[in-house]
């Protein structure tokens, strides 16, 4: 893929060896293209171009009065002909839902380029784009890594909420307008007040273990411990080094929290829903659990489908989820 000289009304927006090179026009601070082009760019047909935008107004995804221009031209015939074109948004959240390497690799460079470059006609401050180019590429990476685990095996059923965690970070426009005005973060680095202590922790586990016993979900092995492990985990969630915390955010010991008891294996059963269990007490307890909304920062099936993504994960990926997890809960 390459970049195009900009001419004045039109610039070239994608082009690869195999083609295609298509030129846009320039209006309203979008590009516009028809169903035929947008099929042309993801190298697929037509009807499939005009089932997603379809389903995409149908589950209002995006607004059709502010995505979606009517322009009419005189045909051969002489009769006018009208003809749908879709702007930016459209185009990027079609190339979200087309499966094709050639659709993969516009949204990458689309979601990249186009807001900053193209479309607002000049590149960011450099000093700016130093300070937040590394926090793009985190944020790209992520949506390549949840891409990726979606196709193991163990997380068959839980694509909708896969998909759900990867919905959190294709919301690239909305990232990029915040990027231009310098309110790119990763997360909010909220300072917990609930000191989550062992103690408290093996009776919250305890009491866990009383209720799936009952439910007959559970049995005599379920949080036994593994030597210290439990109680090194938690440590470990208030460790300094320098007289500086390790984890000094709430975000970041929710996260590391839920990632060690899941991969260190601290209990004998139920490592992956004593991490859970114990995730989402320490966020309640913080008062950090809910949005203003009402709703939970991750809900239930989204919790279970990151567990499974923590167990099955490279420790090699370990910071990766951390960053995905306490972006999911900054928000």
């Amino acid at each position: 893929m390459q970049e195009q000289d900009f001419k004045k009304g039109e610039i070239v927006i994608y082009k690869t060896p195999q083609g295609p090179e298509i030129q846009v026009k320039l209006d309203q601070n979008s590009v516009w293209l028809d169903a035929h082009f947008i099929a042309r760019l993801f190298d697929v047909n037509r009807p499939a171009i005009v089932k997603h935008i379809n389903n995409i107004y149908k589950s209002g995804e995006l607004n059709k009065k502010s995505t979606c221009s009517i322009l009419e031209q005189v045909a051969a015939d002489g009769k006018v002909r009208k003809m749908n074109l879709y702007n930016l948004d459209m185009i990027i959240s079609v190339g979200y839902r087309v499966n094709s390497k050639r659709a993969t690799h516009f949204r990458i460079w689309a979601t990249k380029t186009l807001k900053d470059h193209l479309i607002k006609g000049y590149t960011l401050n450099e000093k700016r784009l130093l300070q937040t180019q590394s926090q793009l590429k985190e944020l790209q990476s992520a949506v390549h890594f949840l891409q990726e685990k979606s196709k193991n095996t163990l997380l068959r059923g839980q694509e909708q909420e896969i998909l759900d965690l990867l919905a959190h970070y294709s919301n690239t426009l909305t990232l990029l307008e915040q990027y231009d005005k310098e309110k790119l973060i990763l997360a909010n680095k909220r300072k917990g007040h609930f000191v989550l202590e062992y103690e408290d922790a093996k009776k919250v586990i305890e009491k866990i273990k009383k209720e799936l016993i009952a439910k007959k979900e559970a049995s005599e092995l379920f949080g036994q411990e593994n030597g210290d492990k439990f109680k090194g985990i938690l440590g470990a969630l208030y460790q300094t080094f320098n007289g500086k915390q390790l984890y000094p955010s709430l975000e970041e010991k929710a996260a590391h929290l839920l990632y060690f008891i899941i991969k260190d294996h601290p209990f004998v059963d139920g490592n992956k829903r004593i991490g859970s269990f114990l995730f989402v007490y320490f966020l309640d307890k913080n008062n950090y659990l809910y949005r203003k909304t009402g709703e939970k920062k991750i809900n239930d099936n989204a919790l279970t489908a990151l567990a499974l993504l923590i167990a099955i994960s490279n420790p090699v990926e370990k910071e990766r989820l951390i960053k995905i997890i306490t972006n999911l809960l900054s928000v």
